[in-house]
C-alpha cells in the first residue's frame, strides 16, 4: 500500500543541513518504496538554518547588510525581508555564529554580541523607501559564539552600562561592577527602532545557575572552567541591576539563557517576546495540516537523546505526530537513550549502527540515504507504520 510520508528532519549539526538531510533521506526510501507519496519540509527550532528556512516559508528576500561578528571583524551580514508584512527575518548564527570564527578566536570572555545590534538598527531605519524598512523582527538565535547576556547587542542600539564612578563598561565580563544600566535616548542614531521583536529559542534554559547559558553551553563555545566564576558573577549582576531599576525578574524566563544570554538581552533591550522556534517555524509551514495529511512521518538530527524530547523540533514534530494519530520515525547521525525516545517515535535508528562516526561525518548523505532505505524496507517487509518495525 503507497503512503503518504512527511520527511521533516532538522539539520544534521556540521554535516548536513536540514535540505540536504530531507533528500538524502527521501532520496533512500524511494529507492525501497518508489509509490509512497512523499513531502519534503525541512525543519528548524531556532537554530543553525531558522533563517533562510522560515525565510522560504514567508516568502522574504534576501538582504546584506554591513556588521560585525562575534569578534568584531568587519561582515556582510545575511538577513531577510518580506515587505508586505515589513518583517525583518534574521538568524544569529550568521552574525555573531561560532562557525563564523577562526578557532583562536573562539573565546566567549573576548566575544559579544555588538553585531545583532547594528543589524537590528539598520534594518529598522529608514531608507530610501520607508516599505522597505522593518517594523517587526523575527530572530532566530541558536548557533551563537558568544556568552555576553546580550550586552553587546544592547550597546550596538545605544543603550550604556555604568559602574559606581559613572564611567561605561566596554566589556561584558566587567558587568560584575555594573551599578547602573541607561537606556537610549529616543533621537540617539544607534536606537532600534522596530516596533515589534519576536525571538526564536531552540533550549529553554534560564540565564543563571546549573541550568544557565555559561554552564550548560559555555564550554562547547570555549569558555573555560577558570573563567566560569567571572562569567556567571558578570551575568547575575547584569540580571540583579535589570530587575532593580524595572521590578522584572528575567533572568527566570524560559530561553532568557538561550545563545549565551541573547534570549535574555533581546527582551530587556528590545522588547521582544521569547517564543519555541519550532512554534514559529510551524505556524509558518502550516505543519498541522500537513500532518493531517500524512500516514507517516520521519524526522531526524545529528544527536537524538533526552533533549530531543525536551523542547527541540524533532521532539516537538514526534507530539504534533502523536496528537494527530500519526506515527514517527526518527534517524540519527547518533542515538542514545532510546528508551526514552520510545514514548514518542515509532522507530529510531542511528548511522553509527551502520558505520564509524568518522565515515558517516565524511559520507553523511550517503550514509544517511543508506539508513533510510534500511528502514523503509523494513517497513515493507512489516507491511504496517502503526506497528513497531
Amino acid at each position: 500500500m503507497a503512503l503518504s510520508v512527511l520527511i521533516a528532519p532538522d539539520k544534521f549539526k556540521g554535516t548536513l543541513t536540514a535540505p540536504q538531510a530531507a533528500r538524502a533521506i527521501a532520496r533512500g526510501w524511494k529507492a525501497a518504496r518508489p509509490k509512497d507519496r512523499l513531502t519534503l519540509l525541512p525543519i528548524s527550532d531556532g537554530g543553525d538554518g531558522f533563517g533562510p528556512l522560515l525565510a522560504k516559508l514567508m516568502r522574504a528576500k534576501g538582504r546584506v547588510t554591513t556588521s560585525c561578528d562575534a569578534a568584531h571583524n568587519d561582515i556582510r551580514a545575511n538577513w531577510w525581508f518580506r515587505g508586505e508584512s515589513r518583517t525583518a527575518i534574521i538568524e544569529s548564527a550568521k552574525v555573531v555564529g561560532l562557525a563564523m570564527l577562526r578557532r583562536p578566536e573562539r573565546n566567549p570572555m573576548r566575544l559579544d554580541s555588538m553585531g545583532m545590534g547594528w543589524l537590528m538598527n539598520r534594518c529598522s531605519r529608514p531608507g530610501r523607501s520607508r516599505q522597505k524598512t522593518a517594523r517587526h523582527a523575527i530572530i532566530g538565535i541558536g548557533g551563537s559564539a558568544t556568552n555576553d547576556g546580550g550586552f553587546g547587542m544592547a550597546v550596538g542600539l545605544g543603550w550604556r552600562f555604568l559602574d559606581a564612578t559613572g564611567k561605561e563598561i566596554a566589556r561584558w565580563p566587567h558587568l560584575s561592577c555594573l551599578k547602573k544600566i541607561v537606556p537610549p535616548e529616543p533621537e540617539n542614531p544607534m536606537a532600534c527602532l522596530l516596533e515589534k521583536v519576536t525571538v526564536a529559542v531552540d533550549v529553554q534554559n534560564s540565564l543563571l545557575g546549573r541550568n544557565g547559558c555559561a554552564r550548560v553551553y559555555g564550554p562547547q563555545k570555549g569558555l573555560r572552567t577558570r573563567d566560569m566564576p567571572k562569567a556567571e558573577a558578570a551575568l547575575t549582576r547584569l540580571a540583579e541591576v535589570w530587575e532593580s531599576q524595572t521590578g522584572e525578574d528575567a533572568a527566570g524566563l524560559a530561553g532568557a539563557g538561550a545563545a549565551g544570554g541573547l534570549g535574555f538581552g533581546l527582551h530587556c533591550f528590545a522588547g521582544a517576546e521569547i517564543r519555541p522556534g519550532f512554534e514559529i517555524f510551524a505556524e509558518a509551514a502550516g505543519l498541522a495540516g500537513l500532518i493531517k495529511k500524512a500516514d507517516l512521518i520521519i524526522t531526524g538530527e545529528g544527536a537524538m537523546d533526552r533533549q530531543t524530547v525536551m523542547g527541540k523540533g524533532v521532539g516537538e514534530l514526534a507530539k504534533l505526530a502523536r496528537d494527530h494519530d500519526c506515527s514517527c520515525i526518527g534517524l540519527a547521525g547518533q542515538l542514545e537513550d532510546a528508551l526514552g525516545l520510545k514514548e514518542l517515535f515509532l522507530y529510531c535508528d542511528a548511522l553509527t549502527r551502520l558505520t564509524t562516526m568518522a565515515d558517516a561525518e565524511a559520507k553523511p548523505g550517503h550514509w544517511l540515504a543508506r539508513l533510510a532505505r534500511n528502514t523503509a524496507e523494513r517497513l515493507e517487509a512489516n507491511g504496517s507504520p502503526t506497528t513497531v518495525i
